[in-house]
């Protein structure tokens, strides 16, 4: 008789060996950002057998910089993460701000299990 996996398995993002030479992977915090920042850097057409996944931020930080490109992005982002990640998570706070050349972009959630809270900040230049 086998054992069933009560949670699925997550590769680690970025990808890396584990130390015995298998796929590294990800388990309890860092699980979920390794699934957060799937949803963000994935774009919509890029996975196969899940085209509408992702977000489109790398399609939308090659517009111009400004505050209606950062409200877009929020939204965009917000939307995403309650699509995908949503009955794991809850989106708290989705922050981007746009100053001169750089774009930063701020996630701040709940697990659903557990209710650990995590942030994580990718800034574009």
């Amino acid at each position: 008789m086998s054992a069933v996996a009560t949670d699925p398995l997550t590769v680690g993002f970025p990808f890396a060996m584990s130390s015995s030479g298998g796929v590294g992977l990800a388990t309890g915090d860092e699980r979920m950002r390794a699934k957060v920042l799937q949803v963000l850097f994935t774009s919509p057409g890029e996975r196969v057998n899940m085209p509408e996944f992702g977000c489109g931020l790398f399609d939308l930080v090659f517009e111009p910089n400004d505050p209606v490109l950062a409200a877009a992005m929020e939204f965009t982002i917000g939307q995403a993460l309650t699509r995908w990640l949503g009955d794991e998570i809850v989106a708290d706070r989705v922050d981007v701000e746009a100053v001169a050349d750089t774009l930063a972009v701020e996630v701040a959630w709940t697990n659903r299990v557990g209710r650990s809270r995590v942030a994580i900040r990718v800034r574009f230049r």
